[in-house]
């Protein structure tokens, strides 16, 4: 099965994207976070990674009020969504009914 590609060429540009779109800008996107307009700005205007003490919920709740896929926010941690249920699929071959 083929992965679907990835909407940015980083999650530097997935995160820019989601200040970009989200209503409130950086404030609100900082909110989301747990972290200030100021963090969010010096993160996107350092081209830094996306912090990594952020729950697994924040990346859904991004992707739920700005449409920036949670994987290409965090591709490391969140596989793209075809290549996950394929691998479940394959799990379950070997389990017999």
């Amino acid at each position: 099965m083929e992965q679907t590609p990835a909407q940015f060429d980083s999650p530097q540009a997935a995160f820019a994207a989601a200040a970009k779109r989200i209503e409130g800008g950086q404030t609100a996107l900082g909110r989301l976070c747990g972290k200030t307009q100021g963090a969010v700005s010096k993160r996107l205007s350092g081209g830094q990674p996306i912090w990594g003490d952020l729950g697994l919920a924040v990346f859904a709740q991004i992707e739920a009020a700005t449409g920036v896929s949670r994987h290409d926010l965090r591709p490391d941690i969140y596989p793209r969504e075809e290549a996950a249920a394929s691998a479940d699929v394959a799990g379950l071959e070997g389990i017999a009914a």
